[in-house]
C-alpha cells in the first residue's frame, strides 16, 4: 500500500532528523473547495467567486490530493497557499525522500482539457474549478511546479504538467492556458523546464526557470521544483470567467508532481502596462506616456509617485500623463463596493539626444544656384561626434522626417532645390528615439582672383611635356594668397569632380596632357566650399640639339678644348667654370649644365680618356702553314683606340693578320685619336714551296725556303719516300736542284726536315715535277 510506505518513510525521517521537521511545510487536506478559493486563493472583495468544485483521488478514504499548505516558518518561498498534487496532498510534506509512488489508484483518470492544453496523455489528475467575476482589468497569480519526475533521466520523456485554464463562462471556445514559460507559448512541465540529467540523456531546457534539485533538508517531498512562476492575463471588469486549475501525471501514475499556488495571488489587480525601463522599452526624451487604468471614471482614483504616501495633487482621473522618470501607482476604490486595488508601473526616460543645427556651403559652377551637396559632411557636426547615435537620414521637410517619408536616398550627391533651402536631419539613439536638426544649404559667391600659370621643367630623360607637380608646394601657396585663414585647397581634373568632390588628384600629380593642362582648385573651409578656380599647369621641355653625352681623347702631354653650343642663359661646368668652352689637360669625367630662358636645365657629360703613340713589343707568327699563316702583333700604349698595318698602307683595327704570304714585313700601330704612328717593327713569315719544276725555264728551278738566311744555323735535310737522304740545305748550300749525285731524280713527292736550332723542328713534303 502506498500510504503505508509513505507513513513508514515519514516515521523514519522523524526518528532520525529532529531539526529538519521544523522546516517542512504542513498540509491540511480537509478544506473544501470553497474555502480554498474564497479564503486562500482569492481572499478579496474586488472579485466575486462561486460555483466551486474539486476532483482528485480520495484513497485512502478521508484524504484528498488537494489541500491547504503552510510553510510553518520554513524556507519554502510561499507562506501559505493551495497545493494540488497527483497523489495524496499530505505526501507533499518534506523532507524529500525518493519514493516511487503510483498515485494510489491506477484507475484515477486524467483530464482531457489538460491534454489539449499541454499535449500530454494525462493520468491521476487533480482539478480545482470555480467562477470568477473581477472588478479590475487584470488577473495574475504566483505558483511553483514541483515533481519527482526530476529524479534521474525522467525529464527526458515524461511531461507531468500543470495548466491554469480560463474562458468566459458559458463560452464554447477552448480554454486559454496561462501557465506558460514567460514570453512563449510553451506550457510549464517537467519536460519543458529541466536541468541536464545525471546521465546526460538530455540537455537542460529553460534551466533559468529551474530552482534546483531537492535534498533530505528540503521542505517538500519532491526531487526538484521551478522558481516562482507567474501567470497573468487581462480581463474585462464585470465579466464572469470560469477558471480550471489542473495538474496530472504524464502517461503513468509513477513519479508524482504538485503545484503550489500562492495565497492571495488570485486577487484582482490593476494593469498599468509593462514597466518602461531603459533596459527594455523606455520613453523618449521630450515625449510623455499616458498611464491608463482603463476602468470606469465613476470609481475613485489616487495617483502616487516614487512610494510617496501623499497623492499627486489634482490627479483623480482613471489615467495620468507621465512626463518624467519614476515609479507611479494608481489606487482605485470601487463603488458601490468597498474594495480597492493598486497598480504600479515604473517609467524611465531616455537621455536627451543633443543635436546641432548647421549649414553647408557649396560652389556653383555655372551660376544657376544649383550644385551638388555632400550632406554626409554634416553628419558629425549634427551628432556632435556622438558615435552612439544612428546614421543621419536627411529629408526635405520636417513632416517627412517625423514620418520617415521620402528620405533623401543619395545624401552624398544631393542636388539642391533653390525653393527648399533648409533640409531636416533625423537621428535616433539606441532606444530608437528620434530628434531632428536643420541643415541650411548655401551657394558660395566668393571671388577668387585669376591665377597665374604654374610652370615646371620636364625633368626626366624623355622630354615629352609630361612631368610631376607637387601641388601643395607649387600651387597651394599661390591659390591661398589673400584668402581667409584656415582654407584648404583640393585639386581635381575637371569642374564636375570639383563640385562633387569625387576623384581628387594626388598631391604629387603628373599631368596627363602634354605641355599644358588646366585643373580645378576647390577651396574648402571645413565642410564648406569657398570657391573653385582653374589652374593652368605648364611643363616646359628643354632638349638642346647635339647635346648627347660624348667621349673624347687627350694625347699624352697635350691639352684639348671641351665646348657646347652658345646661346644659353648660363653655363656651369663641374670644374666650376661658367663659359661655353673650357680647356683641359688631364683625362676625366667632365659635365656642363646649361640653363635656358625658362629656367630649365640640361646636362651634357664628356668623358676625356688618355691616349698616346703605341709601341709594338713583339709578334706571334704562325708560319709554314700556307694560307693559314698569321701574325699577331703585341703592343703597349696609353690609348685604347689603335689600328695596325704590316705594309704601311693598309690599316686594320685588329692586331691579328691572317693569310700572310712568306716574307719580311714592317709592322706599325697608329693612334686613331691622332696621337701618331709607332716605330716600325720587323716581322718575318717563313714558308716552303709546295712544288718546284727543275726544267731550266728560269721559274721554280730550285727548291728552297725563303728568308731562311735569317737563321744561319738552321739546316734542312731532304729525303725520298724511302727515307734516303738526298741532300742538306744550309747557309752554304741554300737550295736543291732536284739531282742526286748529278743525276736528275724523277717526278715524285719528297720529304724534308727543318731544324731551326731554336728547339723548333718543322717537317713536310713537296712535289718535284718535270
Amino acid at each position: 500500500m502506498k500510504w503505508l510506505q509513505t507513513f513508514l518513510l515519514f516515521a523514519f525521517i522523524c526518528c532520525n532528523t529532529i531539526c529538519v521537521s521544523a522546516q517542512n511545510i504542513t498540509v491540511d487536506d480537509t478544506k473544501i473547495p470553497q474555502e480554498l478559493v474564497e479564503n486562500v486563493l482569492v481572499n478579496s472583495s474586488c472579485a466575486a467567486v462561486s460555483n466551486f468544485s474539486a476532483t482528485g483521488d480520495t484513497f485512502p478514504v478521508g484524504q484528498n490530493s488537494y489541500g491547504y499548505f503552510n510553510n510553518a516558518g520554513g524556507s519554502f518561498p510561499f507562506t501559505e497557499g493551495v497545493v494540488l498534487s497527483t497523489w495524496g496532498a499530505k505526501n507533499s510534506i518534506g523532507p524529500y525522500v525518493f519514493y516511487r509512488g503510483d498515485g494510489n489508484d491506477s484507475s484515477w483518470a486524467g483530464d482531457q482539457d489538460l491534454n489539449q492544453a499541454i499535449g500530454i496523455a494525462s493520468t491521476n489528475a487533480t482539478v480545482l474549478e470555480f467562477d470568477f467575476t473581477p472588478l479590475t482589468n487584470f488577473l495574475s497569480f504566483d505558483y511553483i511546479f514541483a515533481s519527482i519526475e526530476y529524479k534521474d533521466e525522467s525529464p527526458c520523456q515524461y511531461s507531468d504538467g500543470f495548466a491554469f485554464l480560463i474562458k468566459e463562462k458559458g463560452s464554447s471556445a477552448n480554454y486559454q492556458n496561462l501557465a506558460l514559460i514567460p514570453g512563449t507559448s510553451t506550457p510549464v512541465s517537467s519536460i519543458n523546464i529541466r536541468p541536464t540529467t545525471p546521465l546526460g540523456s538530455c540537455s537542460a531546457l529553460n534551466a533559468n526557470y529551474y530552482n534546483g534539485n531537492n535534498t533530505i533538508s528540503s521542505p517538500i517531498n519532491y526531487a526538484g521544483q521551478t522558481v516562482v512562476m507567474n501567470a497573468q492575463t487581462s480581463v474585462v471588469p464585470g465579466t464572469t470567467y470560469h477558471i480550471k486549475l489542473v495538474i496530472a501525471d504524464d502517461k503513468n501514475q509513477y513519479y508524482d508532481s504538485a503545484v503550489f499556488l500562492k495565497a492571495g495571488s488570485f486577487s484582482p489587480k490593476i494593469d498599468l502596462g509593462p514597466d518602461r525601463l531603459l533596459l527594455n522599452n523606455p520613453i523618449c526624451f521630450g515625449e510623455s506616456l499616458l498611464v491608463d487604468t482603463k476602468l470606469s471614471p465613476s470609481y475613485s482614483y489616487k495617483w502616487f509617485k516614487n512610494g510617496s504616501l501623499t497623492p499627486i495633487p489634482g490627479e483623480t482621473s482613471p489615467s495620468y500623463l507621465v512626463k518624467d522618470s519614476g515609479s507611479y501607482s494608481a489606487e482605485v476604490i470601487f463603488s458601490p463596493g468597498v474594495c480597492s486595488a493598486i497598480g504600479t508601473i515604473k517609467v524611465e526616460f531616455t537621455p536627451e539626444i543633443v543635436l546641432t543645427n548647421t549649414a553647408l556651403t557649396q560652389c556653383d559652377d555655372n551660376g544657376d544656384g544649383i550644385s551638388i551637396f555632400d550632406l554626409t559632411k554634416a553628419d558629425t557636426i549634427i551628432k556632435n561626434n556622438n558615435a552612439t547615435l544612428s546614421q543621419v537620414v536627411y529629408y526635405e521637410s520636417l513632416s517627412n522626417a517625423q514620418g520617415k517619408i521620402n528620405p533623401i536616398l543619395n545624401p552624398g550627391t544631393y542636388s539642391n532645390k533653390p525653393a527648399i533651402p533648409v533640409l531636416f536631419a533625423r537621428v535616433t539613439n539606441t532606444f530608437n528615439c528620434a530628434n531632428y536638426a536643420e541643415v541650411n544649404l548655401n551657394i558660395a559667391n566668393n571671388t577668387i582672383a585669376p591665377q597665374n600659370p604654374v610652370s615646371t621643367c620636364d625633368g626626366d630623360t624623355t622630354q615629352d611635356g609630361l612631368y610631376q607637380f607637387d601641388l601643395n608646394a607649387q600651387v597651394t601657396p599661390q591659390v591661398l594668397t589673400g584668402l581667409p585663414a584656415g582654407m584648404i585647397a583640393e585639386y581635381y581634373l575637371n569642374s564636375t569632380d570639383a563640385i562633387s568632390q569625387k576623384n581628387p588628384l594626388p598631391n604629387i600629380f603628373k599631368n596627363t596632357i602634354a605641355n599644358q593642362q588646366i585643373i580645378q582648385a576647390r577651396i574648402v573651409n571645413g565642410p564648406d566650399c569657398y570657391g573653385i578656380i582653374p589652374i593652368t599647369l605648364v611643363v616646359n621641355t628643354f632638349s638642346p640639339p647635339n647635346f648627347k653625352d660624348e667621349t673624347t681623347s687627350l694625347c699624352s702631354g697635350l691639352k684639348t678644348d671641351l665646348s657646347v653650343a652658345s646661346g644659353f642663359s648660363s653655363y656651369l661646368w663641374n670644374t666650376g667654370e661658367k663659359t661655353e668652352l673650357i680647356t683641359v689637360s688631364s683625362p676625366g669625367n667632365y659635365s656642363v649644365t646649361v640653363t635656358n630662358s625658362n629656367g630649365c636645365k640640361a646636362v651634357k657629360k664628356i668623358t676625356v680618356r688618355s691616349s698616346g703613340i703605341a709601341t709594338i713589343t713583339g709578334a706571334i707568327v704562325t708560319d709554314f702553314s700556307g694560307k693559314d699563316n698569321s701574325v699577331l702583333l703585341q703592343y703597349t700604349g696609353l690609348g685604347s683606340n689603335y689600328e695596325f698595318s704590316l705594309d704601311g698602307n693598309y690599316f686594320q683595327d685588329n692586331p691579328l693578320f691572317t693569310g700572310i704570304a712568306p716574307g719580311k714585313y714592317l709592322a706599325e700601330a697608329n693612334d686613331k685619336n691622332g696621337c701618331g704612328l709607332s716605330l716600325p717593327f720587323e716581322v718575318y713569315v717563313l714558308d716552303y714551296p709546295r712544288f718546284f719544276t727543275p726544267n731550266g725555264d728560269g721559274y721554280n728551278d730550285v727548291w728552297n725556303i725563303k728568308n731562311l738566311d735569317l737563321f744561319p744555323n738552321s739546316t734542312v735535310i731532304i729525303y725520298d719516300r724511302y727515307g734516303k737522304i738526298l741532300t742538306e740545305i744550309n747557309a752554304l748550300n741554300p737550295d736543291w736542284n732536284g739531282k742526286y749525285n748529278n743525276n736528275e731524280l724523277p717526278s715524285d713527292d719528297y720529304w724534308f726536315q727543318l731544324n731551326l736550332n731554336e728547339g723548333k723542328i718543322i717537317k713536310g713534303h713537296f712535289s718535284l715535277k718535270r
